[in-house]
């Protein structure tokens, strides 16, 4: 993550990642299909292929600092509608994204969601074994893109309860999924000098408050200090050879010149998108300009839906897949 005047070290070893044979895309503004737009509001479209396969994708840019541009979410109770429905409900916004990850059995999102400086949603930080696991759990740190008051964005690793107001946000390195047989991660076992921890880092881990006003979570990280590392190991999200699969993506990240990058890019639609996988994505993020970045949920669920229209055709042959949670840009007026 990265802190207005705050240095941070990470001794984190990420994932190496290999090299990137695309040439930079070629991006063309495509706002002319969406107006009427504010002028702080952008959005791009590229066809050009991606590693050879054919590609579509969008990105959406918008100036952080306008005050003419609201960021927040919308969230649904226990149930499930599709972006299109959102945006009826949310009164015709400029954009609306999907965000989280979330359970089919419960319909509820699986990652932090901020609305209006309160936490309406809450990571998963305890996931049960398998086969002769069974009986142990794995507790990783999910990770989130936050705007703050000031319109500051920030990507972090947290530790959310709906006992604590704020979410809580890692510096000094990541943890690193710890196995046990305790059934919830609790707060107090996270505290450096207890016998019970879940760090494996040089420095000393920190835990501060991560005061946003607004912030969805999804997950792995892709982007670091302007650089390609990929946390889906420690996140326990895509992990191992699951890092190079081809889908639809929608990920979100921001630039040092207070821009936010929406980017989605369609697939599986063979010969036409074939999708892109965490590395492509990553390195499309940083090529547009990211300095910070992380992934959302994908998949079916991918839509991105500018003044009510669609972008990418989503994969699911129903449509629009339904989700508990969308992000937000509307005007403040």
């Amino acid at each position: 993550m990265i802190l207005t005047n705050r240095i941070i070290h990470l001794s984190l070893v990420f994932f190496s990642v290999p090299f990137f044979s695309s040439a930079q895309l070629k991006w063309q503004n495509v706002d002319s299909l969406f107006q009427p737009l504010p002028t702080s509001l952008h959005v791009y479209k590229t066809t050009d292929s991606l590693d050879g396969k054919p590609n579509i994708a969008y990105y959406l840019e918008a100036d952080l600092k306008d005050k003419h541009l609201d960021f927040t979410v919308d969230t649904t109770r226990d149930r499930r509608i599709t972006p299109l429905q959102f945006y009826e409900r949310n009164r015709h916004p400029f954009i609306i994204v999907n965000c989280t990850f979330f359970s089919y059995e419960t319909n509820r999102s699986l990652n932090t969601v901020v609305k209006d400086g309160k936490l309406v949603g809450y990571n998963i930080h305890s996931v049960p074994g398998r086969g002769k696991d069974t009986f142990t759990y794995r507790h990783p740190l999910g990770s989130a893109i936050g705007i703050s008051k000031k319109r500051i964005a920030d990507v972090a690793w947290l530790y959310t309860d709906s006992t604590k107001k704020y979410p809580y946000a890692i510096y000094n390195g990541i943890a690193t999924p710890h196995k046990d047989s305790i059934l919830r991660l609790r707060f107090r076992d996270m505290v450096p000098g207890r016998p019970f921890t879940i760090f494996e880092s040089s420095y000393s881990p920190s835990f501060s408050k991560w005061k946003m006003r607004t912030a969805v979570g999804g997950g792995p990280v892709l982007l670091q200090n302007g650089g390609i590392k990929i946390t889906n190991n420690e996140e326990l999200k895509f992990a191992g050879k699951a890092i190079d699969d081809k889908h639809p993506r929608t990920a979100m990240g921001y630039t040092k010149d207070y821009k936010l990058v929406i980017l989605l890019v369609q697939g599986r639609f063979p010969g036409i998108a074939e999708g892109a996988t965490l590395t492509q994505e990553a390195q499309l993020l940083k090529n547009i300009g990211c300095i910070e970045a992380l992934n959302l949920d994908g998949g079916g669920s991918s839509c991105l839906l500018v003044n009510g229209k669609e972008t990418i055709k989503p994969s699911d042959k129903e449509g629009q897949r339904p989700v508990p949670a969308v992000f937000v840009i509307r005007s403040t007026k």
